[in-house]
């Protein structure tokens, strides 16, 4: 059990701890994993950046994804997707809707600027836990395409079948609990509260003064 998202990311740096001094890319999934991500890149003397998905909602009920979608448009679509009633067209409606609502946040979040290029780098893509890994496997592959020297997949805790699905796509997995019984990330959290859009805008602007004066001195 964590406290909150910092007491997560506190002990997830410490994991992490042998990529300090590498300058590594620390690319958080919003909203959640935006505030850990400060921690965890404060703590390796990396950089911090946000990787845009969305999950795939299922028909019948939004909370659950069957799947996941990158800015780029490559879609993850998940083995129980049609179990739970997302056929071909309705995943076509889905893949459109959640790519319209990437755009906005990419135009929210970062309007000054270009994402952060992984390129040669070590990056580690964090979330604040894994139920399905749809959103991961999304974030990991379009992370991958843009040639990270290492790329890292770390979360406080998951369900132990998608930090198995999850695994291929990543050169290394920090995972620090895979309880058995798992129904949902926020279980494992005394406080979980939303991050609002207003948050993840000004830990990435703090973030990036503070990587700027960083290098400055």
């Amino acid at each position: 059990m964590f406290v909150d998202r910092i007491d997560a990311a506190q002990r997830l740096a410490k994991a992490l701890a042998p990529y300090r001094g590498q300058n590594p890319l620390v690319l958080a999934i919003p909203r959640g994993a935006v505030p850990m991500g400060k921690v965890i890149a404060l703590a390796l003397g990396g950089e911090l950046d946000v990787v845009l998905v969305k999950k795939l909602r299922a028909p019948f009920s939004p909370e659950f994804a069957v799947g996941a979608i990158d800015e780029s448009g490559w879609a993850y679509v998940a083995p129980h997707a049609r179990e739970a009633g997302a056929d071909e067209a309705y995943l076509a409606r889905e893949q459109q809707a959640q790519l319209a609502l990437l755009r906005q946040r990419r135009a929210q979040y970062t309007p000054a600027r270009a994402p952060i290029d992984p390129a040669g780098r070590v990056a580690i893509v964090i979330d604040d836990g894994l139920a399905t890994g749809a959103t991961m496997i999304a974030a990991l592959h379009s992370v991958r395409a843009r040639q990270p020297r290492r790329l890292v997949c770390a979360v406080p805790v998951a369900a132990p079948q998608s930090l198995d699905a999850v695994a291929p796509y990543a050169d290394e997995v920090v995972c620090l609990q895979t309880p058995l019984e798992f129904q949902a990330v926020g279980q494992f959290y005394r406080s979980f509260t939303q991050v609002e859009d207003e948050a993840v805008i000004v830990t990435l602007a703090e973030s990036r003064l503070a990587a700027g004066e960083a290098r400055a001195s």
